[in-house]
């Protein structure tokens, strides 16, 4: 073993290893799917938000897999695919996240500890339920949460509660409450959740910024796991294509989670807010014309 990856952590190698076993099956996929370089450079779009401003990438990859390939002339995914694809990104791009804001301490290992089984049960009963619903009903919780967690960043982002250097306090009766309900919803749609958990998180909790950036991605990493399984069980994952996504979000989440260190906690809500309404309104106005009420 050289020098360089003696030092490379257990951790790492694993990623790295992800890394290329991905890229290789999607070098196989892009012969057949040109959807698929698009997937990549999604996924890594995605992924860099993840670990910028603690989500797991769903609030902004589900709408942009809804709507960019037919806009670019490339066939539509539709809602239960995008779903099924998404979660095995953000898992991905979760852990990749993690791994890089663990490094800076602000992943607070009793938020994760409590979180993260309380949304592994709510999460895998979540999805397994979406199985049984249409989809404009999975898009319009979706959109729903998004108006409810963009409100909540935007309205009360003076609120938040200010920069800790110790581990946050918090009850853990209150978090497992949370825990439980964002986990069935993420489960459901086909996310990570942290969109929605991420301002919980804030303002209900009161953990502060660089703890809830942290700490989401690595509650995201352990709880879209049990999405995943959900998903996968009931037959509602393309893996080659979930591949193409994950080639891009290994790299985005470790690059996101760096350039957020260096962004003020004040900034990272403001940004993180602003994303959300953005595609609250997109989904919404997708679902009115769906349903007939757009001329």
């Amino acid at each position: 073993m050289t020098q360089a990856a003696a030092r490379l952590s257990p951790i790492r190698l694993v990623f790295i290893g992800s890394w290329l076993v991905a890229t290789v099956v999607t070098l196989v996929l892009t012969r057949a799917e040109p959807t698929a370089l698009l997937l990549v450079a999604v996924g890594f779009g995605a992924a860099f938000l993840s670990g910028l401003v603690g989500v797991g990438g769903a609030v902004i990859l589900i709408p942009l897999l809804l709507y960019l390939p037919p806009a670019l002339g490339l066939p539509e995914l539709g809602i239960k695919t995008i779903a099924g694809i998404t979660i095995v990104q953000v898992t991905a791009a979760a852990l990749s996240a993690a791994s890089g804001h663990r490094g800076a301490g602000y992943v607070d290992r009793r938020l994760v500890s409590v979180l993260g089984p309380t949304m592994i049960v709510a999460t895998f009963i979540g999805a397994l339920a979406s199985a049984y619903f249409d989809p404009i009903v999975l898009e319009a919780v979706f959109a729903g949460l998004a108006v409810f967690a963009s409100a909540l960043m935007l309205g009360l982002r003076n609120r938040a509660p200010a920069h800790a250097e110790g581990p946050p306090e918090f009850d853990t009766r209150v978090a497992i409450v949370i825990g439980s309900l964002v986990g069935v919803l993420a489960g459901f749609i086909g996310a990570g959740g942290a969109f929605f958990l991420a301002p919980m998180l804030l303002y209900v909790m009161r953990i502060p910024m660089r703890y809830v950036v942290g700490s989401s991605v690595g509650i995201v990493a352990v709880s879209a796991s049990a999405g995943l399984l959900g998903k996968a069980i009931t037959g509602q994952v393309e893996w080659l294509l979930a591949a193409a996504l994950v080639v891009g979000a290994l790299p985005g989440g470790r690059l996101g989670a760096i350039a957020s260190r260096r962004i003020a906690p004040a900034r990272l809500g403001l940004i993180l807010g602003l994303v959300i309404l953005a595609v609250a309104i997109r989904m919404w106005l997708d679902i009115a014309a769906q349903l007939g009420l757009m001329g």
